[in-house]
């Protein structure tokens, strides 16, 4: 939970993630969410809203979880 708690503290704080987190945009039905490791399989699917910093954690879990053994 340590690894959850610093991702959610710097994105709370507007700060870019580290690239050791691999933040990047979905596409698809995922389209107007981010995406980023929290550990090498472990992520987290996030919307940042407007101007406004509203973070809205979506979903957390391993790639085949998310995402299905597919993608």
């Amino acid at each position: 939970m340590e690894h959850l708690e610093s991702v959610i503290d710097i994105l709370a704080t507007g700060n870019a993630l580290p690239e050791s987190n691999k933040d990047q945009e979905r596409t698809g039905y995922w389209r107007g969410h981010r995406e980023c490791h929290i550990q090498p399989d472990w992520l987290m699917l996030y919307r940042i809203e407007n101007e406004v910093l509203v973070l809205t954690f979506s979903r957390t879990g391993m790639h085949s979880d998310l995402f299905g053994k597919w993608v």
